[in-house]
This record gives structure tokens, C-alpha cells and sequence, in this order.
């Protein structure tokens, strides 16, 4: 029995393009990011459409084989049965937009929020490094254990986003559903998903507004498109 998870970034925010650190702020979705998202919801069609066709050649074809034919595919084939997203407004909104065509509201999960920055919230890159030299460099020195004051470390959020993860995953065995998350987060959870070392997060990208699809064979997880964008196949 295969679980399809649509795993998502929300779309972008308002202000996104000075590049600050807003990981548990509170920003608004912003009209482009709403755009970005209904294409996602395209994208998601689209992929569930295919989903539901492949399945009903499939149930042809073990028909004329005479052999034991597999379930005649339904309505519910072409939709999602959940959508899961974080507590943060950007996430919620991208959801929202995502969970409209199926007839079903989004579950708020607090645990899949964004990595909280601590002192180092709404600042960029630059801003960090000059006000808190010593901390920027521990943080160098060890990204994955270090936490800002006030904030997480990315061991911590891996340590809280797992657990919820896998409890929503092995709820909706056999279906498809999404989380609508960030990208730190998204992140992790592909590292995870995938067995890749921690240590290196950033070699995935993901970009505003983009879907994974990961399918679950039981426990064995098949990556069937990573960072993919409504833009770069024409949807948008």
C-alpha cells in the first residue's frame, strides 16, 4: 500500500527579497506568494490526475490478463485526503490555497513552525555577522548544534519536527496527502526521509512555493520530484 506526502514550501512573503531571518515571525503571504501557491495547487492536480489515470490503465490491463484486478480508481483518487501545515500565517495562507479544491480544511500542527532565530530574528545575513561576531562564528564553526539566544538549534528542530512528521505520515497509510511547512523544515525532513547526513541540509534547495513528492512503499519512501515549481513546467 502506497502513502503519497506532497511535502511544500509556502509561497513567498512580503519583504522576501531582503533576505532576513523571519523564522517564527509572523509575515504575511504575499500576492505573489498567493500566485506561486495556486500554481503549486495546479501542479498538485495535475500530478493527482496523472496519479488516478495511471492506476485506471492499470486496473484495464489486469482485467484483460484475467488476473486479479486492482481497485476500480475513484474520486478520492484525485484528491487529498489531508493537508497538514505550521502555525505561522505564511504556511497557513499557503495551505489554505493548497487544501481549497479538495473540499478540506488544513490541520495547524505547531510542531512544523519554522526554526525559531532568537535574538537574531528579522536581521540578514550581514546584520548578524557584524552585531555578533563570536556567536556567528560558533555558529560556523558547529551549524548544527549551535542555537542564537533565545533560539533553536537545528538538532533541536530536527528533534521536534520528526516526531510530528512521522505521526501524521503513519495516519493516512495508503493515501495522499500534504504538509505545508518552510524550508528549513522541509529540509530536514527530506534529509531524514532520504538518509542523508544532517550536516548537509543545504545541498537541498527549496524554493517558495515548491512541492516534493515522496511515496511511501510501506516504510521504503520513493523520491518522485524534488523542489519542483509550477513555473518550471508551464503551469504558471
Amino acid at each position: 500500500m502506497v502513502t503519497t506526502l506532497y511535502l511544500i514550501r509556502h509561497g513567498e512573503t512580503e519583504g522576501s527579497g531582503i533576505k532576513r531571518y523571519t523564522g517564527s515571525i509572523n509575515v504575511a503571504l504575499s500576492q505573489k506568494g498567493a500566485e506561486q501557491m495556486k500554481g503549486t495547487s495546479a501542479l498538485l492536480l495535475k500530478h493527482l490526475l496523472k496519479s488516478a489515470s495511471s492506476q485506471s490503465y492499470s486496473y484495464l490491463r489486469d482485467i484483460y490478463r484475467l488476473s486479479a484486478p486492482r481497485s476500480e480508481p475513484t474520486h478520492s483518487d484525485m484528491k487529498l485526503q489531508a493537508v497538514y501545515c505550521s502555525d505561522l500565517s505564511r504556511a497557513m495562507k499557503s495551505a489554505e490555497i493548497i487544501a481549497e479544491p479538495h473540499g478540506i480544511k488544513a490541520v495547524v500542527v505547531k510542531d512544523l513552525r519554522e526554526r525559531n532565530f532568537g535574538i537574531w530574528e528579522g536581521l540578514t545575513f550581514t546584520e548578524i555577522r557584524e552585531r555578533y561576531p563570536e556567536e556567528f562564528r560558533s555558529w560556523a564553526d558547529n551549524p548544527l548544534k549551535f542555537s542564537p539566544i533565545g533560539g533553536e538549534s537545528t538538532i533541536e528542530v530536527r528533534d521536534r519536527i520528526i516526531p510530528a512528521m512521522e505521526e501524521i505520515i503513519n495516519g493516512h497509510c495508503g493515501e495522499q496527502i500534504a504538509i505545508v511547512a518552510h524550508g528549513g523544515v522541509n529540509r530536514i525532513m527530506l534529509c531524514h526521509i532520504l538518509g542523508i547526513p544532517l550536516e548537509n541540509i543545504f545541498r537541498i534547495e527549496q524554493d517558495n512555493g515548491a512541492v516534493n513528492i515522496i511515496e511511501f512503499w510501506d516504510r521504503y519512501p520513493v523520491m518522485k520530484l524534488l523542489n519542483g515549481r509550477a513555473a518550471s513546467i508551464g503551469i504558471l
